[in-house]
């Protein structure tokens, strides 16, 4: 049960069988908010939901939800390569209730699924709530017997979710496990708590207001329930691995490259490929979703992850274009619950190997200029401004 495909399933079953109608995931433009540039969480789809905007036949509802953070408020884009936890894309699973049940019920619900369905251990497990949330936390304590060392109140805006400037907002609880001694870290709120050791894989929002404008909030019509489990994190500790990276899928996706590159990772290089297994899956879902490389907006953003695979790629030594070479391996692992990515793998494909083709066009032609410029006190007309100037050098390159 502890492969990627398998845990998304569990997840939503489990759901289904608590009452919730299980919603396909939305595209990640969103459709229903112009504030944002990608879905980035599970509750997106669901804005005008819980503002009361809009009415859906179900009241409970679990998804799987693709999502990217690589532009905007969230943005995790130059994380990726350099940490065990941060992906551009990744697949949020989550429990919404409108109005219907609220903090006592999510918590019950999440702490049987982890500690039934999923068998972590209880004594592992500690959570946060927001400092002036005293209910929630009454909860935790009613159903899971936490004491209160192992409740923590958080001050800070990391445990009162928005998802943006604007819109529904409320106080949150996240649910941590204990990696062990083993991994450098601290729990939450203490100095050390950006190391890996504290690993965050839920965090359940108690949404209860709007934020309309940067002074003003007003109460929800229901108060609701919007949680958001990171199903990369949870291979990782079902598979007791320490990374994302090091689960299931990712394995298959590194070792495609692998493959096609004729070497494998080692200690000096794994960040390039953890780049490029990542940076394949955010590049072929936002072209499944209709968005193309370009030099503004959306466009840019996809654009840049591109070639940033794209350069790590060469780093590796990729005499050829590589990113379209790993499409199979990608809609192999994914296309079942997400057949879009099916549908267009022959545009994911065409798409990959055009930008790659131009990218290592263009590097050439910059590398070429600077070596000029090194060599040449006389200097050289570069391609990129057409007209006499010093050149860029290859990393001052904004599509990187």
């Amino acid at each position: 049960m502890s492969g990627v495909n398998d845990i998304r399933s569990t997840f939503l079953d489990y759901f289904r069988k608590e009452g919730h109608e299980i919603v396909a995931s939305s595209p990640l433009v969103p459709r229903n908010d112009p504030t944002l540039m990608f879905t980035n969480a599970g509750m997106v789809q669901f804005k005008n939901v819980f503002t009361g905007l809009e009415k859906r036949p179900y009241s409970r509802a679990s998804t799987a939800q693709k999502s990217v953070r690589a532009g905007g408020k969230h943005n995790d884009l130059d994380n990726v390569g350099y940490t065990a936890r941060h992906l551009t894309f990744f697949e949020m699973l989550g429990n919404f209730s409108f109005g219907d049940y609220f903090k006592e019920r999510a918590i019950e619900l999440a702490w049987n699924l982890i500690t039934k369905d999923f068998g972590l251990p209880k004594d592992k497990l500690l959570v946060t709530v927001y400092h002036t949330d005293d209910e929630a936390a009454g909860y935790w304590k009613k159903i899971a017997g936490f004491s209160d060392d192992r409740i923590i109140r958080i001050p800070t805006s990391d445990n009162f979710w928005a998802m943006g400037d604007t819109g529904p907002c409320g106080p949150c609880s996240e649910i941590f496990i204990d990696r062990g001694e083993h991994i450098w870290g601290g729990p939450p709120g203490t100095p050390e708590e950006d190391g890996d050791r504290f690993l965050e894989f839920w965090n359940l929002v108690f949404m209860q207001y709007e934020q309309v404008t940067k002074d003003e909030r007003i109460d929800l019509p229901r108060p609701s329930i919007d949680t958001g489990l990171g199903l990369e994190r949870m291979a990782s500790i079902l598979q007791g691995v320490e990374s994302v990276f090091e689960t299931d899928l990712f394995k298959h996706l590194i070792d495609a490259a692998s493959s096609a590159l004729g070497h494998g990772p080692g200690e000096e290089n794994v960040g390039s490929f953890r780049v490029i297994a990542d940076h394949l899956r955010s590049s072929s879902f936002l072209v499944a979703d209709g968005v193309l490389p370009s030099n503004e907006g959306r466009g840019y953003v996809l654009r840049r992850i591109m070639r940033r695979a794209m350069r790590h790629a060469q780093l590796l030594g990729a005499k050829e274009p590589l990113m379209w070479q790993l499409v199979p391996a990608l809609v192999r692992e994914m296309g079942q619950a997400y057949p879009e990515l099916v549908r267009g793998e022959a545009l994911i494909t065409e798409t990959l190997k055009l930008e790659e083709t131009r990218f290592r066009r263009r590097w050439c032609a910059v590398s070429a200029c600077f070596r000029r410029r090194r060599s040449s006190s006389t200097p050289a007309t570069c391609w990129t401004a057409r007209r006499p100037s010093s050149c860029m050098t290859p990393t001052a390159s904004r599509s990187i």
